[in-house]
């Protein structure tokens, strides 16, 4: 017969992983590697935080099954600790926006008012008729581990000079790393300024990935 206590150690254990979340540094940090594994120098500069502050949360979170960790000279290269964490995360932040209103207008506030967006089956659809075209313009480093077959890289800080790279005939489609990045916020605005069509896409790459996985794995059972 169960106790109280091995019933309270059972989940006490499970809420290990539940406090990683209590955090928006961690949360992050979460985000951030859910688009390509980095070093603790690496995501200290682009979350705007020290280096020691990075560390600690990283720890926090590999203590609670969120991400691994390997060793590369001296330097120490974190990743999320697999899909299902990646899930967990985007179930959270998801589910977040749905139920408190907090999130909805602090996500309005820093990005700005919504732009036009596609969903992933029109984009599917229309990238095989092929009159879009589909825009990564997350960091080069972020498209290189990984992006939506046919997408082309531009950088959002490289959008402005290579505007003419684009055909004026079709629609623009921008992505960045999900709903709340605002990179293709940003990139939509612009194009459509410069009279172009442009919409960005619902979700990010972290959400193509895990649909596409999901899908093969259905195809093949």
């Amino acid at each position: 017969m169960e106790s109280r206590r091995d019933k309270d150690a059972l989940f006490e254990a499970i809420a290990l992983m539940g406090k990683a979340f209590a955090s928006p540094v961690r949360l992050e940090l979460l985000d951030l590697l859910a688009q390509t594994p980095r070093t603790v120098d690496e995501l200290a500069r682009t979350s705007e935080q020290s280096t020691a502050n990075t560390s600690q949360h990283l720890q926090a979170l590999h203590a609670a099954g969120m991400v691994s960790r390997t060793r590369e000279g001296t330097s120490t290269r974190y990743a999320l600790a697999g899909d299902e964490v990646l899930a967990l995360w985007l179930a959270l932040r998801d589910a977040s926006v749905t139920r408190l209103g907090d999130v909805e207008r602090a996500a309005r506030e820093y990005l700005g008012d919504e732009v036009d967006a596609i969903g992933r089956d029109e984009l599917i659809a229309r990238l095989r008729a092929g009159d879009v075209v589909l825009i990564d313009v997350r960091p080069i480093e972020e498209y290189e581990a990984g992006h939506i077959e046919g997408a082309r890289s531009i950088p959002i800080e490289e959008l402005e000079s290579r505007l003419a790279e684009l055909p004026a005939d079709r629609e623009v489609v921008a992505y960045c790393r999900g709903p709340f990045c605002a990179y293709a916020h940003q990139a939509v605005r612009r194009l459509q300024a410069d009279g172009r069509q442009a919409r960005r896409l619902q979700d990010g790459w972290p959400e193509w990935r895990l649909a596409a996985k999901s899908n093969k794995r259905r195809r093949a059972a």
